[in-house]
């Protein structure tokens, strides 16, 4: 899921094979060594004969992606698209908000710029015409909260579940797979993901178009 892939990155004196992630805001190397860098960082990006080609203060990053995909991803690190573009929220939609306070100020001020209805309701009081849910959850504990949402899902209304990147298994974070089977289990169809932020990942779940 999302912006990944397999391949070969050249970084000053290191050079090796691993993963490379196309992140919101950010690329990240993964592999024979390490490698992070933040958009703001780059001076130029340029794609040639398959090879992103990524000038930094710190000197040159070459990641071997192979024709097509070096192109593309040098355009989303060039003219990278809004949190709301890439979550697919229109303008004028109705959105519930489940889970969300104060520290998500810059989130909900975009909703607002954009002219978003934005409702913050509690996991029983979702209205039959909410287009989009972002339900922010932590904890497996919260994990619940998912099947309680899913009842009140109508034809295309979309959750998103917003959780922490990176949480390791069994330090009482939820990971990636957990989400999967808690919204599988509730019925759910899991059909995209997306950095939310520097420290936060969304999963979007829908109805499946046979129960709708």
């Amino acid at each position: 899921m999302g912006n990944e892939m397999k391949c070969r990155v050249r970084s000053g004196k290191q050079e090796g094979e691993g993963k490379a992630l196309l992140e919101t805001s950010e690329i990240i190397f993964r592999g024979d060594f390490r490698l992070k860098i933040p958009f703001a960082a780059i001076r130029s990006a340029k794609a040639v004969n398959g090879e992103l080609q990524l000038r930094t203060v710190e000197g040159l990053a070459i990641f071997e992606l192979g024709a097509g995909t070096a192109e593309k991803w040098c355009e989303k690190i060039l003219h990278p698209k809004s949190r709301i573009e890439k979550l697919g929220v229109k303008a004028g939609a109705s959105v519930a908000l489940i889970g969300f306070g104060k520290a998500d100020e810059e989130f909900l001020k975009e909703l607002r710029e954009l002219r978003k209805t934005a409702k913050t309701v509690s996991e029983g009081g979702i209205s039959p015409d909410v287009q989009w849910i972002f339900f922010k959850a932590e904890t497996q504990k919260e994990l619940s909260g998912i099947a309680r949402i899913s009842k009140a899902m109508r034809g295309a209304t979309a959750l998103w579940v917003v959780y922490p990147k990176g949480n390791p298994k069994g330090q009482g974070k939820i990971t990636e797979g957990e989400i999967l089977a808690a919204g599988r289990a509730a019925g759910l169809k899991d059909v995209k993901v997306v950095g939310f932020s520097a420290t936060a990942t969304a999963l979007k779940f829908v109805i499946p178009v046979s129960r709708r």
